[in-house]
């Protein structure tokens, strides 16, 4: 979905919908911003709402919306019945208390984030938002191999239909052009900006562990035929080692060797092992480990003498423990950068937008809306819609 809203804001941006905003803020400027709207408690027919900057948030748009909730996504009525069923209603209201307020707090400065989007976009964006809404809409019938009866069908389970859902992308595509538009000029990023972020991230992201990759050919006499039995197993083993060794050092494929004539599990696979930490070989191989650490990459070792075993070691690759070099990954970090200046003025904005929303009079909303959930949990199959259960609670 954020990649499809990137692709809706690009779209919007090229069919001239918000030509006249300014393209960036300096801090200065975003500190004096301001996102002023009216944001008050008032009646309604059977309840309380919460008008702001003029539209009006019910409170079913706070306890039947589906969220995110203890890893659940679920909308809090669903997720609060058991508790306001097995608790009074003080208790219950105690409990569920922080959850509802940070919903409406998120429902809130959405809300204002919209209205600022709109006021900064100017009264010229209607058609272009439309277009990109469409445009979302119909990639979400394509999740649907294209059936739009299924994809209607699937809004309908979540409580919206096309008109909603368009509605809703238009929100979420304006939005994101406004909190673009107020990224900070991209100033160049400075090498000791680079390295100091590098020294930082190394530990986390930039670890790497030693590590070895190696084919090899593993003779184990207890394996070999023998005509004699009194003939020394172990001596034949050495013997057929030095004659592979020969062979190699004339030219002959280790690979193939390995698999005419190793007795270990990888030689269907040219003796070739999957890259391994060295400190995880363990017995008989682990002295494999201690050979490696003193061989230069493509260097051949042998025999090497262990118990039940002659190894010929080939090494392939060698990685010592240390971090990944500044110069291999120095875009990642310029990445980083440009993410956390990002993600600085966006904090400030989204901040400043809750201060803003917490200045309203939410207490007596939230309990509104607490003792509706207790209500309706507590009320079995008595009292269904929305317009029914606002009737249900009195108001303060």
């Amino acid at each position: 979905m954020c990649r499809c809203i990137f692709l809706s804001v690009l779209m919007f941006l090229l069919i001239g919908g918000c030509n006249g905003g300014k393209s960036s803020l300096t801090d200065a400027e975003l500190e004096r911003q301001t996102i002023t709207q009216k944001i008050e408690l008032v009646e309604a027919a059977g309840g309380l709402v919460m008008m702001v900057g003029g539209e009006t948030l019910s409170s079913d748009e706070i306890i039947d919306s589906r969220t995110q909730l203890n890893e659940m996504f679920i909308s809090p009525t669903e997720y609060y019945r058991p508790i306001a069923q097995a608790n009074e209603l003080e208790q219950f209201k105690e409990r569920a208390r922080g959850q509802i307020e940070e919903i409406l707090m998120d429902k809130i400065s959405i809300m204002l984030l919209y209205q600022q989007a709109k006021r900064q976009a100017g009264g010229n964006v209607e058609e272009g938002l439309e277009k990109a809404a469409q445009n979302e809409y119909r990639k979400f019938v394509l999740n649907f191999g294209g059936d739009q009866a299924k994809a209607d069908e699937a809004l309908r389970q979540k409580q919206m239909d096309q008109k909603s859902f368009m509605e809703q992308q238009k929100k979420s595509i304006l939005i994101e052009w406004y909190r673009a538009s107020k990224m900070p000029v991209n100033r160049p990023v400075t090498y000791r900006e680079l390295v100091d972020c590098y020294d930082r991230m190394k530990d986390e992201y930039f670890t790497r562990v030693a590590r070895i990759t190696f084919r090899l050919i593993d003779i184990q006499p207890a394996k070999l035929q023998v005509t004699d039995p009194n003939q020394d197993r172990q001596h034949l083993a050495e013997q057929r080692v030095r004659e592979l060794l020969a062979r190699i050092e004339s030219g002959e494929d280790f690979g193939e060797l390995a698999k005419q004539y190793s007795h270990g599990d990888w030689r269907t696979f040219g003796g070739l092992w999957r890259p391994v930490q060295p400190e995880s070989l363990a017995e008989p191989y682990d002295i494999l480990a201690v050979v490696a650490e003193k061989m230069r990459v493509g260097q051949v070792a042998g025999p090497i003498m262990a118990e039940g075993h002659v190894f010929i070691l080939k090494l392939e690759e060698k990685q010592s423990a240390g971090y990944e070099p500044f110069e291999k990954v120095q875009e990642l970090v310029e990445e980083k950068i440009m993410f956390d200046r990002r993600k600085e003025v966006l904090d400030k904005l989204n901040d400043r937008i809750k201060k803003e929303a917490k200045l309203s009079r939410t207490d007596e909303f939230v309990d509104f809306c607490l003792e509706k959930i207790y209500r309706i949990s507590n009320a079995g199959d008595g009292i269904s819609g929305g317009a029914s259960r606002d009737r249900a609670i009195t108001t303060k």
